[in-house]
């Protein structure tokens, strides 16, 4: 039986201490995984950096992006980008094994990285990549690890305060790591706002090498298939999103959303209990365990609007809710509410917008 306590990976506010342990000293800045894949980055590492910089700004520490990849110019280009979006510096570790992502070398490369220089906060986005990687290396770290965040501050002591649902997404919750360090959090794509590019700014790279052998190395990439059906959904980064729910009736009722979808040239969406019912694919779920959007407009037709669903809306610049019960909790935050039968409602705002719009989008109404 080892003799090293397992971690406590999270740990509410109760009983915390005002004063840090003394090695918690080591610890210093706001570190940002810059998620580059097949030659492009994830927005998400973007909008992670405007959060750190937030977050190191009110700690007066340094924000750090960390770039793993293999020698090339996409790692630099990457680089460049992550002093664009607000880094002061850049840990960067090439390696050719690091080509494409596969978790033993990327979790033991950025645990040395974190080892060597001892970040007091590391945030990664809470896609499939980061996912895989966050709980690799706090594992490793023996450190706790928040995820899916909605928000993140920084406590009057200087702890992460991360913020995420929980009980199936009826409450939030704030998570601190109180006794162990690095503070790790993984924050899903559109949940934060991508901050201005100042193509100006510079920033200074710290090199860290790495011992990587490929014969130790278990998993092997022998070709890359892409995912035929990945690019068919962008509710992540539509303009413009429709959605309904269980007000809708029935499954066939949901062809109005499409319609409506179709005549604004919209992407299309619903809440979980239609992905539950079938009605749509997981693809198109809003919400919580769905995608988080943050489009210009959001009309959300007989969709209640319970805590799981506001999260992954609630950063739309427009809300637009019909729903016929007035006191349904989307109400509370939409900017515009309706209160009437959305089966009614849907056909005439279709017919509204087809005569407003463009020829095009009337004959993708109609097709």
């Amino acid at each position: 039986m080892s003799d090293t306590p397992p971690p406590a990976p999270t740990q509410s506010r109760a009983g915390a201490k005002k004063e840090l342990p003394e090695h918690f000293r080591a610890y210093k800045h706001v570190w940002v995984f810059v998620e580059l894949e097949r030659g492009a980055v994830h927005p998400v590492s973007w909008e992670l950096l405007g959060a750190g910089r937030k977050l190191a700004d009110k700690l007066g520490v340094e924000l750090a992006g960390v770039v793993l990849g293999a020698p090339g110019d996409a790692t630099r280009a990457a680089l460049a980008e992550a002093f664009c979006y607000g880094a002061d510096l850049a840990y960067l570790i090439e390696d050719p094994i690091l080509a494409d992502y596969r978790n033993e070398p990327y979790a033991k490369a950025l645990t040395q990285l974190v080892n060597a220089h001892k970040p007091e906060i590391l945030l990664l986005g809470a896609t499939t990549l980061g996912r895989d990687l966050a709980g690799s290396v706090a594992t490793s770290l023996l450190t706790g690890l928040t995820a899916d965040c909605t928000e993140l501050a920084v406590d009057a002591d200087g702890s992460l305060a991360a913020t995420r649902p929980t009980f199936g997404g009826s409450l939030l919750c704030t998570i601190y790591t109180l006794n162990y360090r690095p503070q790790m959090a993984t924050v899903r794509p559109r949940v934060m706002l991508t901050p201005s590019r100042d193509e100006k700014r510079e920033g200074r790279i710290v090199p860290f090498a790495v011992d990587l052998d490929e014969d130790k190395i278990i998993t092997k990439i022998i070709k890359f298939i892409p995912d035929r059906e990945s690019s068919k959904t962008n509710l992540a980064f539509a303009d413009v999103v429709v959605a309904g729910g269980l007000g809708l009736q029935s499954a066939e009722n949901f062809q109005l959303i499409r319609n409506l979808a179709a005549a604004l040239g919209a992407e299309f969406g619903g809440s979980r209990p239609l992905t539950q019912k079938g009605w749509i694919g997981a693809d198109r779920q809003i919400g919580q365990t769905g995608k988080t959007i943050r489009p210009k407009l959001y009309i959300a037709a007989g969709i209640s609007g319970a805590v799981q669903h506001r999260v992954g809306v609630e950063g739309a610049d427009c809300i637009v809710a019909i729903n016929t019960d007035k006191n349904a909790p989307i109400f509370d935050f939409a900017h515009i509410g309706i209160v009437t039968d959305a089966i009614r409602l849907l056909p005439a705002l279709t017919e509204a917008f087809c005569k407003r719009l463009s020829p095009h989008h009337r004959d993708r109404l109609a097709g």
